[in-house]
């Protein structure tokens, strides 16, 4: 991922502040600077209101404590869900313009994969279909040749962590910046271009991420509907998974890496990717990368 990989801010801009003075955003021509979204500015609003209450009615202190509680109970549901927008803008379909062009969007996490991802570029030629692969630093730094292959075939390379950890949601805001800027920065030198979206692990989020993103001038990106191709081992329910329902400014998730295999040891996501493309070819539908659909 592209950003700052030798300044790692301890604390999160200013509401309003412009990044673009920091050494951060020094290294990124066009970052944005980052204003409070509406469920934070609620959320301070609210903890200043049950603090007072408990200062000043000592015997309110329980309903205050249960206040801020339901306050981050209600954060992390919008955290845990990722078609959810309360924690920042966040992707999941394609605009009405693109839906007009009858685009859709096919995006690959946890590559790149020395088996799965060339089977996955060589039916996407195929096909003349052009997907969006959300890789992951560590594993582009092993395959950098891969990466740059992706690229050479028109499809577009964007950013999924540095670590690929399972506990990435609960990073604080130094540690979370510090995997976001490190696959930033791996994927920009091998590709020489600064990936421009970012998806979290599971889609999974914190506070913390709508700053980091505007900081390194990436945008989120869920997704409309996932196949679950990387736990379910049978092709079918996946494939039907990604066509119920499919229609015109879809965003699909498949896994070129962390594919479940078939009982043939097949990547299920190669299995399922042929019938897929005919899916969307029989309905007139056209595959396009997130830039391409969202620009």
């Amino acid at each position: 991922m592209q950003g700052d990989a030798t300044t790692v801010n301890s604390s999160p801009p200013a509401a309003g502040e412009d990044t673009r003075h920091g050494s951060a955003a020094a290294a990124r021509p066009g970052g944005r600077s980052w204003r409070v979204v509406p469920a934070l500015k609620l959320s301070v609003v609210w903890h200043g209101a049950a603090g007072a209450a408990a200062v000043l009615d000592p015997p309110l202190w329980p309903w205050a404590a249960g206040a801020v509680a339901a306050n981050h109970l209600w954060l992390l549901s919008g955290g845990l869900n990722p078609r959810s927008s309360l924690l920042g803008a966040n992707l999941v379909r394609l605009p009405a313009a693109a839906a007009a062009r009858r685009q859709v969007a096919l995006t690959f996490d946890d590559g790149p994969d020395a088996e799965a991802t060339p089977r996955v570029l060589d039916l996407l030629d195929a096909a003349g279909a052009r997907a969006t692969f959300f890789c992951i630093g560590h594993r582009a730094r092993q395959r950098p040749a891969l990466v740059r292959e992706i690229v050479a075939r028109g499809h577009a390379v964007e950013n999924h962590g540095d670590s690929h950890s399972r506990a990435t949601a609960m990073f604080g805001y130094a540690r979370l910046r510090a995997d976001i800027v490190a696959a930033q920065e791996t994927l920009a030198d091998i590709t020489g271009r600064r990936p421009r979206w970012f998806r979290p692990l599971g889609g999974f989020r914190n506070p913390w991420l709508d700053p980091i993103l505007h900081q390194q001038d990436l945008r989120l990106a869920c997704w409309t509907r996932r196949g679950l191709d990387s736990v379910r081992r049978d092709p079918r329910p996946v494939y039907r998974r990604l066509t119920r329902r499919l229609g015109p400014g879809d965003i699909l998730l498949l896994h070129d890496g962390d594919s479940a295999r078939t009982a043939a040891g097949v990547p299920v996501s190669v299995e399922v990717l042929p019938p897929l493309l005919a899916a969307l070819r029989a309905a007139e539908l056209q595959p396009v990368t997130l830039d391409e659909g969202a620009g």
